[in-house]
Parts: structure tokens; C-alpha cells; sequence
């Protein structure tokens, strides 16, 4: 029987920060619009799904990459690059906006999970995801690090689980879907999609929370076995094989819910909703499918939930230099996503204006990530790479355009 020596076991155990901030890619937002993405243009923007995913990876990697090197999150750097109170309340009070929107349409999806598992009513799925997701949270607060990325880890295989059993069972044709790699578009709709994929892959409370999770992750006191020389080129090379093992989980996923519709969903009405998207999969590949969908969707409000609840306490206790307990702030920020539900709004609408919503917020986050990780005085000799840093900045003003033209596309109807 063969052992794993210590160095690669103890390298093994430095994974796991961005598996848990990864899951904001795979959150219910995400699932409507790769799905819809499919059924209405079949294997169109299988390209869309990769580019978004190849950004997403240098941008998570930056945000990890502060929180190695200096051991502060986003939040806190910005805080203290800051110098004006009213400047700090008014950043916090955008990128608050954010993560509650967020919120919204985690919790939306959380709760439109249990409609359709157990007929559960919308207000009643959303105070139990709530509820969960205050479980998960306490985890967190009281077991330690690890535990919640165990658990988050574990609901991140579920969820993959769940999002791709119905391309095994209806497998994609493999000619279309590789020419899907060409970048093309077949009218506005599909620009509008595009934009709609690339613009919610990368979330700004996934680069706050990541930081935020490497920080608290190798803190000395933590992680003892990560101190020592060479420390932060050794952390460095695990948050690369982090990042990548992350976004290659995150990534085909994404990738396989599009190969999904357009394999099984073509053509067929109501995909752009979770709940036709569903019900759609049940008519084309039977109850099973459908069942193991809805269970992925559960698992992924449940998930995307707790690390936006997360990412949202970090935001406030680094820019305002407040601390206030995580499970009383879940408390008070699942209200707006319980008031969405009491008043029936529609859930799939409540989703899409959650994005625009987030559009708002990407640059002020991007901006400042790419900028801070550039300079010497923030990253010493770990600063980006000349390379490095015009590959960041072109991803960021290409995300930020392509926000811009989502909103106004939504806004113009």
C-alpha cells in the first residue's frame, strides 16, 4: 500500500479557498442563463462560456493573490487606501447593494428549488434557505475554516452532480459543440445572451470574498504548516492549482448546463425561467433528470448563499471597520429576498434585475483589484507582471463594456 509523503499531503491541504468562492459561478443566475443560452441558440456560444471562464480565472487569481501577500481582503485595502470616511461609506454602500442583490437571486433560487422538489411555497423555501444557509454560516464562525469549506466543497459536488447527469444521459453532438469555439453571433438575441453569460460570470462579491478567504485560510495561526521560508512563493503556487481546479470544476459545469439545453432543450419555450428550464428537462429526459436538476439548484442556493452572506460581512467589517456578528447580519439581509418572494414578483424577473444590479458594481471592484495587485508598494516583489497586468486590464474593460451593454440592452427592453 503506497503513502502520500507529508509535502504533498501538506500541499494538498492548502486547497480550498477558491473551490468555495468558485461556487458564485455556478449560483442560480448563472444556471437560468447557460441554460436558456442552449436552448435558444444551441451550440452558438459555447464559446462565450469558455472566454468567460479563461477571465475569471486570472481575475480570482489577483484577488487571492492580495490576500496572500499582504493578509488583508479587498475590503480592508481599500479601507485603508481610502482616506475620507464619507469616501469609505459610500464604496461600502455600493458594494452592500451588490451582495444583497446577490442575495436576492440565491435565495430566489434556494426557494424555487423546494417548489419544485416539494412543493414548497416560494416565502417558505426562502426562510428555510435562509435558515440553512445561517447553519452553514455558524460553521463558519464556530467550527473553523475547514468545516465550512468541507461543507461548501461538498455541496459544490452535488451541484455538479446534479447540473450535468442530463448531458450523460443526452449527450451533445461533439462536431457542433467544439465549432461552438468560433466567435460568432446570429443576431441581437444572442449578443443580449452573450453579454447576459459574461457578465454574470464574474461576480463582484466573489472577488471580495476570495481575498477575504485566503487571509482568513493561512493566517499563521491557522495554518501552521504554511509559515516558514518561502512562504508566500509556496501559497502562491497552491492558489494557482487552487484557482485552476476551481474554475475547471466551475467552468464545465457552465459549460455542460448550456450543452444541456442545446442538446435536448432546442427550440423549446420557457427555458429562460428555472422552473421551464425544469420543466422542460422532465419532458425531454424524464422525471429522474429533472429531480437531480432541481436537487443541483437546491444545493447551489444553498451554497452560493452562505459565501455571499460571507463576502458580505467582509465587505462591512473592511470598509467600515465595523464588526457585527454573520449570523445576525444574515438575518437582516435576507429580508429583501423574503419581501421579493411575499410580493410576487416573479422569480425569473427578480433574477435578471439582481444582474443589472451587479452590473453596477463589477468596475468597482475589477478597477481597484487590477490596480492595487500592479503596484509595488501594495505587492512588493509579487507585484503583477507587465503582461499580467495588461491581460487584466483588457479582461476588465471587456467585462465592464460588455455590463454596460447588458444594461442598456435591459433598460431599451
Amino acid at each position: 500500500m503506497t503513502t502520500v509523503s507529508p509535502p504533498r499531503r501538506r500541499a494538498a491541504w492548502l486547497l480550498g479557498p477558491a473551490l468555495v468562492a468558485g461556487v458564485a459561478y455556478l449560483d442560480p443566475g448563472n444556471v437560468a442563463t447557460n441554460m436558456s443560452a442552449g436552448a435558444q441558440f444551441g451550440y452558438l456560444l459555447v464559446w462565450v462560456v469558455v472566454l468567460g471562464n479563461a477571465m475569471a480565472w486570472l481575475i480570482q487569481y489577483l484577488s487571492a493573490k492580495l490576500g496572500v501577500v499582504t493578509g488583508q481582503s479587498l475590503a480592508e485595502t481599500l479601507s485603508q487606501r481610502i482616506r475620507s470616511p464619507w469616501g469609505r461609506r459610500l464604496f461600502w454602500l455600493q458594494a452592500e447593494l451588490v451582495a444583497m442583490a446577490t442575495d436576492v437571486a440565491e435565495v430566489i433560487g434556494g426557494a424555487v428549488a423546494l417548489w419544485l422538489l416539494f412543493d414548497v411555497p416560494l416565502v417558505a423555501g426562502g426562510v428555510i434557505t435562509g435558515a440553512v444557509s445561517m447553519g452553514l454560516l455558524w460553521i463558519q464562525t464556530r467550527g473553523g475554516v475547514r468545516p465550512f469549506e468541507f461543507v461548501i466543497i461538498a455541496l459544490m459536488a452535488i451541484i455538479t452532480i446534479g447540473f450535468t447527469a442530463g448531458v450523460i444521459v443526452g449527450p451533445p453532438d461533439v462536431e457542433s459543440a467544439v465549432a461552438g469555439l468560433v466567435p460568432r453571433f446570429e443576431g441581437s438575441g444572442s449578443v443580449l445572451l452573450a453579454a447576459s453569460i459574461l457578465g454574470a460570470t464574474v461576480m463582484p462579491h466573489a472577488i471580495y470574498a476570495h481575498s477575504a478567504l485566503v487571509r482568513d485560510r493561512f493566517a499563521p495561526d491557522v495554518e501552521p504548516d504554511a509559515a516558514g521560508p518561502g512562504r508566500i512563493p509556496r501559497l502562491l503556487r497552491a492558489t494557482r492549482w487552487d484557482v485552476t481546479i476551481a474554475l475547471v470544476v466551475a467552468g464545465a459545469v457552465n459549460l455542460a448546463i448550456l450543452l444541456l439545453g442545446a442538446a435536448n432543450l432546442p427550440g423549446v419555450p420557457g427555458t429562460d425561467s428555472l422552473e421551464g428550464a425544469h420543466a422542460a428537462l422532465e419532458a425531454s429526459l424524464g422525471g429522474i433528470i429533472a429531480t437531480v436538476f432541481a436537487v443541483g439548484l437546491l444545493a447551489s442556493g444553498l451554497a452560493s448563499t452562505s459565501v455571499g452572506a460571507y463576502a458580505g460581512s467582509e465587505i462591512m467589517r473592511g470598509l467600515l471597520r465595523v464588526q457585527i456578528p454573520m449570523i445576525v447580519r444574515r438575518v437582516v439581509t435576507i429580508i429583501p429576498a423574503l419581501a421579493v418572494l411575499a410580493i410576487g414578483v416573479d422569480p425569473t424577473q427578480a433574477l435578471i434585475l439582481s444582474q443589472v444590479v451587479l452590473s453596477f458594481g463589477i468596475p468597482f471592484a475589477l478597477v481597484p483589484l487590477v490596480a492595487l495587485t500592479a503596484q509595488k508598494r501594495t505587492l512588493g516583489s509579487h507585484r503583477n507582471r507587465w503582461w499580467t497586468t495588461a491581460v487584466g486590464v483588457a479582461s476588465s474593460a471587456f467585462l465592464i463594456a460588455l455590463n454596460a451593454v447588458l444594461l442598456w440592452l435591459t433598460f431599451a427592453g
